[in-house]
């Protein structure tokens, strides 16, 4: 009997629990918070499947509560780096020899693991470390992630089906998809744990190797997913975990000879830097290194005349306010018809007045703390600048900040007169919306505004009932957002829904959440084997008249 043919589950998304007082999840996610908030562990480096401890320390706090330290941390330097290259290296052959059913079995039970016992403790400890709320942590660090690690290798078992259409008599041609060249350098954010998650495990589902290098803010969330892979038997050194500083870590890992990748999600001024250094080192590598990279954005969010303004308002402060508007797609700029203003104004402020900030294990809470004092004083001095920008522009909301016990900042917003003011060009990465009142008439100036005011190129939204509206709008916008969405606020794609990801100076647009990501990780070989190979040098149109 011939063995049967091993596929994929077709993947189904993780269903978002809603943490209802009373609820079995809200139970147990209290009682995580209050095991990790009461302890104080140390994270070590693991290479190869080691724990090293190289004394240089770092600390996980609270945002939140910054004088509570939730974790120390061992920092890596240029050895630790070296080390954790040849360790990836070593394990490279057995890793891409491992039947690829077998790699996916590993992120599969990672995902069943994830869903069930540790999802609570890695909900927790997002919420604790990146100082999300319940349903941020949720749709993050739970379901993003297993969605990942479910949706991951049935793309990729899409990617090695996908072979030549034609193959003539006595011939056979086939693909086969093998790892890059080397060993890929995973470089991840503070403000997703299913980013952190993701951006080691694709490639190395692909039979790759990982120098995972955390932010430092969040290595102690990310060091929880860790652990889920371990349990889930991840082999040693195929993900290498190796926080430290930027440079620390990124100079080694970039002169390296065997860089074959670079797959980053951070700030553009970070991902161009690290680009510039690749080009610059180009002639010393094995193999032209792939660079994928999601960086920043400056979300938009179009309201037309004939807008549902409740569905507006809603989507401006989902969308602007969630996560305290540390999202890279968050709406940063709106741009709302005169007409709609008064009520769109209104109903803002009404809105945000209902708005609570505080600690996260407070369920009430709708926004937490910025991730640190750096982020705290950058988003506020975009503040305190707004308050002199005389007729440039004016705080309409918000606009206080309180860094004694956690980095807070209210949520603001600003009615900006000049489209080109900084806070509707720049990315603020913090709760801060910027609003450009236009008139009517004016639509096509202003999708030009929108097309060309900002340099990125990552999610935007409209917001109209008139569907001609809608089509112009769309057309017109067509490469000023990776990810649009159509009466909705633009935020939380989901993966194998909404493929995620932008151009411009917003990255690579390489679409985490689809194939589109994984076929970065594969390096094809094209095989051709003739059954009846000819045996002589002529061809027939040589013969003799």
């Amino acid at each position: 009997m011939a063995p049967a043919i091993v596929t994929v589950p077709i993947p189904e998304n993780e269903p978002v629990l809603g943490y209802a007082p009373g609820s079995a999840e809200r139970q147990n996610l209290q009682a995580s918070l209050a095991e990790l908030s009461g302890a104080r562990i140390e994270i070590p480096l693991v290479i190869g499947g080691e724990e090293i401890r190289t004394g240089r320390l770092g600390t996980c706090v609270m945002p939140h509560d910054h004088a509570h330290v939730l974790a120390t941390y061992h920092q890596a330097g240029r050895a630790e780096v070296k080390l954790a290259i040849r360790a990836a290296l070593k394990a490279r052959a057995a890793w891409a020899a491992m039947p690829w059913q077998q790699r996916t079995s590993i992120l599969l039970k990672a995902a069943e693991l994830l869903a069930g016992p540790w999802r609570a403790t890695v909900n927790a400890a997002t919420m604790l470390c990146q100082s999300k709320t319940p349903y941020e942590a949720e749709i993050d660090a739970a379901c993003e992630l297993i969605d990942f690690w479910r949706f991951n290798p049935y793309f990729y078992e899409q990617i090695i089906s996908d072979q030549p259409p034609y193959s003539p008599t006595g011939v056979w041609n086939y693909v086969e998809q093998r790892p890059l060249d080397g060993f890929v350098f995973a470089v991840t954010p503070f403000n997703f744990t299913s980013i952190a998650g993701n951006l080691p495990t694709a490639p190395a589902l692909c039979g790759n190797t990982v120098v995972w290098k955390p932010a430092s803010s969040t290595v102690y969330s990310n060091y929880f997913v860790l652990k889920v892979l371990e349990e889930a038997g991840l082999p040693p050194g195929v993900i290498n975990f190796v926080p430290g500083r930027g440079a620390d870590v990124g100079q080694p890992a970039l002169a390296s000879r065997d860089l074959a990748g670079i797959h980053f999600t951070g700030s553009t001024g970070v991902f161009q830097d690290m680009w510039r250094t690749v080009g610059r080192n180009i002639k010393r590598y094995g193999a032209y290194p792939r660079i994928v990279g999601e960086t920043g954005g400056k979300g938009f969010v179009l309201a037309h005349a004939s807008a549902d303004v409740d569905a507006l308002v809603t989507g401006l402060v989902r969308g602007a306010f969630e996560y305290q508007g540390q999202k890279c797609s968050a709406a940063s700029r709106a741009f709302i018809p005169a007409s709609l203003w008064p009520r769109v104004k209104t109903q803002l402020l009404d809105r945000l007045a209902r708005v609570a900030t505080g600690d996260v294990a407070d369920f009430t809470n709708f926004m937490g703390a910025v991730i640190d004092a750096k982020a705290f004083a950058s988003i506020g001095g975009y503040l305190d600048r707004a308050r002199r920008a005389d007729d440039r522009a004016a705080i309409v909301a918000g606009g206080t900040r309180s860094g004694e016990t956690g980095y807070f900042i209210e949520p603001t917003v600003i009615e900006c007169r000049d489209p080109a003011y900084e806070t509707m060009v720049e990315e603020i990465f913090g709760p801060v919306l910027s609003v450009f009142v236009y008139e009517e008439k004016d639509l096509a100036r202003t999708l030009k505004l929108i097309d060309r005011g900002s340099p990125y190129a990552l999610t935007g939204a409209v917001f109209a009932q008139d569907r001609d509206a809608v089509v112009q709008v769309k057309n017109a916008l067509s490469g000023a957002a990776g990810n649009f969405y159509i009466n909705d606020k633009p935020t939380g794609a989901v993966v194998g829904q909404q493929p995620f990801g932008g151009s411009r100076a917003s990255g690579t647009n390489d679409k985490a959440g689809s194939y589109l990501n994984l076929v970065r990780w594969v390096s094809p070989r094209a095989v051709k084997e003739t059954f009846n190979p000819p045996r002589e040098i002529q061809y027939p149109f040589m013969g003799s008249d």
